[in-house]
């Protein structure tokens, strides 16, 4: 069984044989003497990503899991990238990440590793208890919630990071880009994986493991970096930075909020 010990920040389990696989023996930094209520939670929403589905979606194969719609859409979840270890991609975009660092939709806790390896306060933010805890196991601090409910030292973050279509996140990218705006510091940063193609779409989506939905339908959106940056100035953000990974298919963004 998985011993959990209280942190300011939410979970942090013990290692060791009980716990998850850890990839570093990198300490975490330790979190501010803060007392943190637990995230409110809408009770007759199921989240999309609750443990036994994603302990599902960690084994199954190679292109197996993926967002749909009843419309014949699909997008593939590269969960097998999410859940290894942090990529030259992704090191670009923490090279770019300044003091200390939120990471929302943190998955399985790769970038919270490799950032607090940088030398970061960082913490991740997951509404699966399954990616909570492995993050915690990878030696970084994790909160279990919604990004649009309460946040630890929300307004005092320097960085916040939307990777993997985060963006997508809620259905709204503009109620997204205004939340992330009340969460870090005036002139904070957020680094955004966007859409390859130049798109701006809402749909209503379920994971799919195979050719099964294997959760509740949930809101989603697709956002090209165009999109972005014009949701962006529109919810108090101003564009820095775009650039493309190496290989071509990751894109990304910084924007700076405004006063």
């Amino acid at each position: 069984m998985t011993r959990v010990f209280p942190s300011p920040y939410g979970v942090r389990p013990a290692t060791g044989p009980s716990c998850l696989p850890r990839t570093s023996t990198a300490p975490a930094h330790k979190a501010p003497g803060i007392r943190v209520r637990a995230a409110d939670r809408d009770t007759d929403r199921p989240e999309p990503w609750n443990s036994a589905l994603y302990a599902q979606a960690i084994h199954a194969p190679i292109g197996e899991v993926t967002l749909r719609d009843g419309e014949g859409w699909s997008l593939p979840l590269d969960v097998a990238r999410w859940s290894g270890g942090a990529d030259p991609a992704d090191q670009a975009v923490l090279e770019r990440c300044k003091g200390r660092v939120l990471d929302v939709g943190c998955g399985a806790g790769r970038l919270v590793e490799a950032l607090t390896q940088r030398g970061h306060i960082v913490l991740g933010i997951d509404v699966s208890p399954a990616a909570v805890i492995s993050t915690a196991c990878r030696g970084g601090h994790a909160h279990s919630g919604s990004v649009f409910a309460p946040v630890p030292d929300e307004g005092r973050w320097d960085s916040a990071l939307l990777i993997d279509g985060n963006i997508g996140i809620g259905g709204d990218p503009r109620r997204l880009l205004r939340r992330l705006h009340d969460l870090v510091r005036p002139a904070g940063l957020l680094l955004v994986e966007t859409s390859a193609r130049d798109v701006d779409e809402r749909r209503r989506v379920a994971i799919h493991v195979g050719r099964r939905p294997a959760g509740p339908i949930f809101p989603w959106a697709t956002v090209g970096t165009q999109a972005l940056v014009r949701h962006g100035r529109l919810s108090g953000w101003a564009p820095l930075e775009q650039w493309t990974s190496l290989s071509g298919e990751r894109h990304f963004a910084v924007l700076r909020a405004c006063p």
